[in-house]
């Protein structure tokens, strides 16, 4: 497996070090016999970019690319995918709030399944998590809910940052969303395209608050659920 961990960046100067450094102690299972990280930094504001470019200079799997204009996570991603040469994608957010100690659970999970996107859920059973703002919780129970309905799966965390999957899916599909909604997306293109080849796995989560750089906004809420009415009700492609 050649795992590219792409890494969507926004004003994250305090924490992306913290986030290099986990991803550089994870024991990542043998199967990866190589790895490289893309880092998108989305016009931050203030000195991420900076940063990771001094922080990576001598690291030669890791690459740092830049927008010169704002245009959204899944614009992030989008950006990096055309830039990669893995098989096998794993989105890692630049805040610290999951634990990258949990991907070689999701890899493990694909290689065992025999399947092309794992999901990481934060609610599953057996996860000790933060208490966190209950809007937040809702909402996401609201958008997982409507997810599941519209694809008749059971997702229990739909806007998991967590989701690893495989190039031989992203060949079957196009990727359009370029903000939050991108989450939507990828989950229920790739249930259309078959039922039993995705899987939910529990991963850790240290919730942050907005005065701690939480970057999702109330208005946001409403983007995700026109994208999943798009993709789900009427099968946008």
């Amino acid at each position: 497996m050649f795992l590219t961990i792409i890494i969507p960046l926004f004003d994250e100067e305090t924490t992306i070090t913290e986030v290099i450094r986990s991803l550089e102690e994870v024991n990542f299972p043998e199967i990866v016999t190589k790895r490289e990280v893309i880092i998108v930094d989305d016009c931050s504001r203030d000195k991420s970019a900076a940063v990771v470019e001094s922080f990576i200079r001598e690291m030669p799997d890791y690459q740092l690319l830049r927008h010169t204009k704002n245009q959204g996570k899944g614009a992030a991603i989008h950006t990096a995918i055309a830039a990669s040469k893995g098989d096998t994608f794993v989105i890692q957010d630049a805040d610290m709030e999951l634990d990258p100690r949990d991907l070689p659970v999701l890899i493990n999970t694909m290689v065992k399944l025999k399947i092309d996107f794992v999901n990481g859920s934060r609610f599953l059973p057996g996860i000790v998590r933060p208490l966190h703002a209950y809007n937040r919780y809702f909402g996401n129970k609201v958008f997982s809910a409507l997810t599941s309905l519209m694809i008749n799966v059971h997702i229990t965390d739909m806007a998991c940052c967590y989701k690893l999957f495989t190039r031989k899916l992203l060949e079957q599909i196009v990727l359009k969303e370029k903000r939050f909604g991108f989450e939507a997306e990828i989950i229920i293109k790739a249930i259309r395209i078959k039922r039993n080849n995705v899987a939910e796995v529990p991963v850790q989560y240290f919730p942050r608050n907005a005065a701690q750089g939480k970057k999702i906004k109330w208005y946001d809420g409403f983007r995700v659920v026109k994208t999943i009415i798009k993709y789900g009700i009427f099968h946008a492609n």
